[in-house]
């Protein structure tokens, strides 16, 4: 008899391609899977009966700002292995915690995706040195962010285009870490530290790109009223460069433009007939960012995530604090910068219509160090399952499965990961299709989701229902193959 270390049986395999779900066995040897279908004539180390729930590949993150936690070892990723998400893409946004050092709190975002003492990386090959000798308990595809790379090269004089030679020391800096296993380039032109950027000098830039076959990933400049122009600046800068592209978080902000997407998505896709182009998505209709990064009005609320000058007022509104304080919603946020917020500002049917989109992938765009965060950061992935595929129908769970698997390592370049096939890795999610949801909510962000029973990284167990996360550091730092 045929021996491997870990069985499944009877499970529901939902194998990540899109394909009809099937009824079987699924066996694990070492970090890779060693057979499907009936291995009733194999033994193992250890068996679970799965009793027909699902087994699926591990979830795929398309977008986190996991760039710190996934070096505070495996319990800060409790969040998202308790998800069924065992890799991550970090460095979105145009925010790296690599190639660059700061000696000083960095400028709003980026000291709100890390913490001040976390910039100690000058270059990515520091960075994956530390990733490999303090691992996760779930895998890393980096990005670089032109934001630090910006800050890196111009100081705090970010409020102007770079020079020709600012712009030349980013780019060479980015082809040294795309180099040292970077997957690729991303932006944030809608924030103040990238917003001066014209198109010329992330072309420049993003230059790099070419000969290593990195993406072109982008926060657009602009995500409410210029929408279009925007979209259309990000194709030119990918074509530029002959770059995939992969538009971050999209959506129609606010309500002016609710109900947008009907312009957007087929320009998107018309664009997707000449050039690679992707979007991910989180199943929320409110943001998360900066306090810094938009002027509060009375139509959006806002819930403060966190403050640095005061951390008390993490879960409250902003309109009461202003109302508290007797000032205006303007002067309330700039009395809690460095700081974050919820932003309301979305409609529920342009989500709807974006996430249904067959470019769609799904990313949970968490913010892991406030205080008080999005609920997105603990409950993107049961939210799809459970809310959207099940109990509204918006699209089937393979379909579902398939936008947080087998499309997402697809597009990032991610091999042999994302699928249930006999060779790939042994990343692996159970968990019961009935059951499943999110728990997390706006007023109690931070709670496990239910039906998610057990959730393995390289063949081995980092968490499961009955006991939580495991010690068991087993990510690994993943490299895009073009």
């Amino acid at each position: 008899m045929r021996r491997c270390d870990l069985i499944i049986r009877d499970a529901t395999l939902i194998d990540g391609t899109g394909a009809p779900r099937r009824r079987g066995d699924l066996a694990v040897r070492g970090d890779r899977i060693a057979g499907l279908g009936d291995l009733s004539a194999m033994a193992a180390e250890r068996e679970v009966m799965a009793e027909g729930r699902v087994l699926a590949p591990g979830f795929i993150d398309a977008h986190t700002h996991d760039d710190q936690a996934v070096l505070c070892g495996p319990a800060c990723m409790l969040c998202k292995t308790s998800q069924g998400v065992t890799t991550v893409v970090v460095g979105n946004c145009g925010i790296s915690l690599s190639p660059v050092a700061m000696s000083e709190r960095p400028p709003a975002p980026l000291d709100g995706v890390c913490a001040p003492e976390w910039w100690i990386f000058d270059s990515f090959g520091a960075y994956a040195d530390r990733l490999r000798t303090t691992p996760s308990s779930v895998n890393t595809l980096a990005l670089i962010g032109h934001m630090s790379l910006r800050v890196g090269a111009m100081g705090r004089d970010t409020g102007r285009p770079a020079t020709d030679r600012e712009a030349e020391r980013m780019r060479k800096q980015l082809a040294q870490a795309l180099a040292e296993g970077a997957a690729g380039f991303s932006t944030g032109l809608f924030y103040p530290p990238s917003r001066a950027a014209p198109t010329e000098e992330v072309i420049a830039v993003a230059e790099a790109l070419r000969a290593q076959g990195g993406l072109y990933v982008t926060h657009m400049r602009d995500e409410a009223d210029g929408v279009l122009d925007s979209i259309e600046e990000t194709l030119r800068i990918g074509r530029a460069v002959g770059a995939p592209v992969i538009i971050s978080h999209h959506k129609c902000a606010q309500p002016e433009n609710h109900g947008r997407s009907v312009e957007t998505l087929p320009l998107i896709a018309r664009h997707a007939e000449a050039h690679p182009v992707a979007f991910d998505v989180y199943p929320y209709t409110a943001s998360s960012t900066s306090l810094a990064a938009r002027k509060p009005r009375p139509d959006v609320a806002v819930t403060v995530t966190s403050s640095v000058p005061h951390p008390e007022m993490a879960g409250r509104d902003l309109a009461d604090i202003a109302q508290e304080w007797g000032v205006t919603l303007e002067v309330a946020a700039q009395r809690l910068t460095p700081g974050g917020g919820v932003f309301h500002n979305m409609a529920e049917d342009d989500m709807r219509r974006i996430l249904a989109h067959p470019l769609s992938m799904v990313g949970s765009d968490g913010g892991p160090l406030a205080k008080h965060p999005h609920p997105r950061l603990w409950g993107t992935f049961p939210r799809v399952l459970g809310h959207y595929s099940r109990d509204l129908g918006l699209f089937g769970l393979e379909e579902a499965v398939h936008k947080m698997t087998g499309r997402t390592a697809q597009i990032f370049g991610i091999a042999d990961r994302g699928a249930l096939r006999e060779g790939a890795f042994a990343d692996l999610v159970l968990f019961d299709a009935a059951t499943v949801r999110d728990r997390a909510t706006f007023t109690a962000p931070k709670q496990v989701a239910d039906g998610i029973l057990e959730t393995w990284v390289n063949g081995q167990s980092v968490y499961t229902q009955a006991t939580g996360a495991s010690e068991t550091p087993v990510g690994r730092l993943l490299r895009r193959v073009a």
